[in-house]
């Protein structure tokens, strides 16, 4: 799958939780282009990951 080809459906805005660290709290989505997704963690700041690896919880 190339880049191009994937879309997370998250959000700037958003609330989720990362399913492996929930030690890092809450999470805002700061943005999501393609399969990169920057989230600014409560106890764990910002994290940059990837859609197409970790699938995070909206709440």
């Amino acid at each position: 799958m190339t880049d191009d080809a994937f879309h997370s459906f998250l959000e700037p805005g958003q609330w989720v939780r990362h399913p492996d660290h929930p030690e890092w709290g809450d999470g805002q989505v700061q943005s999501a282009i393609s399969h990169r997704v920057t989230v600014n963690f409560l106890h764990m700041g910002k994290v940059v990951l990837d859609a197409r690896v970790v699938t995070l919880a909206v709440i």
